[in-house]
């Protein structure tokens, strides 16, 4: 069994197939399993491998169903889900224990391995574990096996679990307006790395984006095969069209009141500048400062960006250095909009793209804080 099962192989029924007839008769007879190779082979970016013969005119299929099968996710869900499978197998391989078939007893001692810090460092936190379980159930069902998650030697634990070692939710500080303006004063306005720098946050900002939407927009229609939107510049702002985690949706960005703190202004600008008529929006500077590559920036650099503006500008200065390095990432550019929007709750949830308008108030946790005070609304 392979440690580094990223993804479904969704030829797996091809490779069972026999490649002729007398294999099929000396099957039947002998009532003999087929070779599966593909429930051990890794798979990802691997070449599928597809028999000669008659199976030969289905190569082409088959790397087109590999595309649909990495398109069905993100990069980081399948990194996770690989992560995560290794984590197990190896788990599984120093405890001697089988991997397959899948066992809830003995992914029950995972889980509380992973929680008791003795299959890994230190302890998981529940919603690691919930991760790991979700992977698993996900990577049993590529091989055409069911883990069943709701067995008592799963579910019971897992309860437990979470009735002893959960946590209230983390949630990343909302950046509100004047943050942000203290923010943009800490980048150079005339270095191209400023003023993508104060595009990308102002964008993200008015937006409410995350921060993998922020550095997969592209600069129009179908301009990049691995693009998640792009843009469309317009007299009165700027649209984008984003392939989100909830499908498809547009987002207005209406021009600010001053060029200054302008979002479609600061985008402008940026592809004015960087020479940017094709491709990728937001990409990185090189040569000293000087060019720009041609490969887009990924979401990592956008959570170090808000991170490191949000440290110079002083953000919560009230903190230590230690704790305000961990109050900050891209998504508290999406919560700062969240919270500082006065308008109707149902357009801040469209622009955030959020299927129930609870998913919205969670966001707004600074604005609505103490808004109601029900102790003296309650006499005293």
């Amino acid at each position: 069994m392979t440690d580094n099962l990223a993804l479904s192989d969704v030829l797996l029924i091809i490779e069972r197939m026999p490649q002729n007839l007398d294999e099929t008769t000396q099957n039947d007879a002998g009532n003999a399993p087929l070779p599966c190779a593909a429930a051990a082979a890794p798979v990802g970016n691997s070449a599928v491998s597809i028999p000669g013969g008659d199976r030969a005119h289905l190569r082409g299929l088959a790397d087109r169903a590999r595309d649909y099968v990495e398109a069905a996710s993100s990069a980081n869900t399948r990194l996770a889900y690989a992560s995560d499978w290794k984590h197990f197998s190896g788990w599984c391989r120093r405890q001697g224990l089988a991997v397959q078939p899948p066992d809830p007893q003995i992914v029950g001692l995972y889980i509380t391995a992973c929680a008791t810090g003795q299959a890994t460092v230190a302890p998981n936190a529940v919603s690691t574990i919930e991760r790991r379980l979700s992977s698993l159930s996900w990577n049993y069902t590529q091989l055409g096996q069911v883990l069943d998650r709701k067995d008592r030697h799963i579910a019971t634990v897992m309860a437990g679990i979470r009735n002893t070692h959960a946590k209230p939710p983390r949630q990343k500080e909302a950046l509100l307006p004047e943050d942000l303006l203290a923010m943009l004063e800490t980048f150079d306005r005339g270095s191209l790395r400023g003023i993508r720098d104060r595009a990308m946050l102002l964008l993200g900002f008015a937006g409410g984006l995350r921060r993998s939407e922020i550095v997969g927009l592209d600069g129009g229609e179908g301009q990049s095969e691995d693009g998640r939107g792009w843009i469309e510049i317009l007299d009165k702002g700027m649209v984008l069209n984003i392939r989100g985690k909830t499908g498809w949706r547009e987002v207005e960005i209406g021009r600010g009141s001053t060029d200054a703190t302008c979002p479609v202004v600061a985008v402008e600008t940026w592809l004015k500048l960087a020479r940017i008529a094709h491709g990728p929006l937001f990409r990185r500077v090189t040569g000293q400062g000087k060019g720009v590559g041609a490969d887009r920036l990924n979401d990592k650099q956008v959570a170090r960006l808000v991170k490191t503006a949000a440290l110079a500008a002083g953000v919560r200065g009230d903190l230590s250095e230690d704790a305000r390095g961990g109050l900050f990432a891209g998504h508290s550019l999406r919560a700062g909009l969240a919270s500082s929007a006065e308008v109707d709750e149902r357009y801040v949830q469209k622009q955030l793209g959020h299927v129930s308008a609870e998913m919205t108030r969670r966001y707004q946790r600074r604005r609505d804080r103490f808004r109601v005070n029900l102790t003296k609304a309650a006499g005293l």
